[in-house]
């Protein structure tokens, strides 16, 4: 079989089984060396991702479960990470808030190819308050404001001329309202209760470091790879 090829056959898996995987150049990981709590190495790491020119580094994987117990997965933009947590914003009248007002909690994940790193934190879910939401609406781009606006994310859109009138009322708000925060919008903050930092080998002797809270303080386990 060529490998080259993908063949509904076997489901595609010989096409991808011969992709390449782990092809990055990892920088290096102590783990004897990391530090107490999992922030500042987080931080570090992204800047590693940044410094290295790793494309939106900041993005990352949020996964909810929604009131059904169905785990829903998408890509958002990490917006800040502070003894709070990590923060990011969305409607609540989304399906990511909607699944947040069912189960308030959350996974994260950050993935650096180019640097064969992740980052996994898991955690509950709290609003960052509204003076917060507001500031980060503020200080998104207009067009993101006036698509936020439209306060119809996820729904079905059978009108595709319907968008584009909804955005041009939203501009016209935001035209005469420029310091308008709909209530719906929300900025949350995902409090760790774990962050796993791993960093690939080539040989599968991948480097793990666990942190677990443990009250006020973090405990730090290396894992298996």
């Amino acid at each position: 079989m060529d490998n080259n090829r993908w063949s509904d056959g076997d489901g595609g898996r010989a096409y991808l089984r011969a992709l390449p995987v782990l092809s990055g150049i990892a920088p290096g990981f102590e783990l004897g060396e990391a530090p107490a709590e999992p922030i500042s190495l987080f931080v570090a790491w992204l800047r590693t991702a940044v410094n290295a020119g790793v494309p939106e580094p900041h993005a990352m994987t949020i996964s909810t479960v929604d009131a059904q117990g169905m785990p829903r997965a998408r890509v958002l933009i990490l917006k800040a990470v502070d003894n709070a947590g990590w923060h990011f914003a969305v409607s609540s009248v989304s399906q990511k808030g909607r699944d947040l007002a069912a189960h308030p909690a959350a996974a994260l994940t950050f993935y650096w190819p180019a640097l064969v790193r992740q980052v996994r934190v898991v955690g509950t879910v709290v609003s960052d308050g509204a003076a917060a939401s507001a500031d980060d609406f503020r200080a998104r781009p207009l067009g993101s404001r006036a698509m936020a606006l439209t306060l119809r994310q996820s729904q079905p859109m059978p009108d595709a001329g319907e968008l584009d009138t909804e955005i041009a009322k939203a501009h016209h708000r935001l035209g005469a309202e420029p310091d308008y925060v709909p209530d719906e919008w929300m900025s949350y903050a995902v409090c760790p209760a774990e962050v796993e930092f791993w960093e690939g080998s080539p040989d599968r002797r991948h480097r793990r470091l666990a942190y677990t809270r443990a009250g006020n303080r973090w405990d730090r386990t290396q894992l298996w790879p």
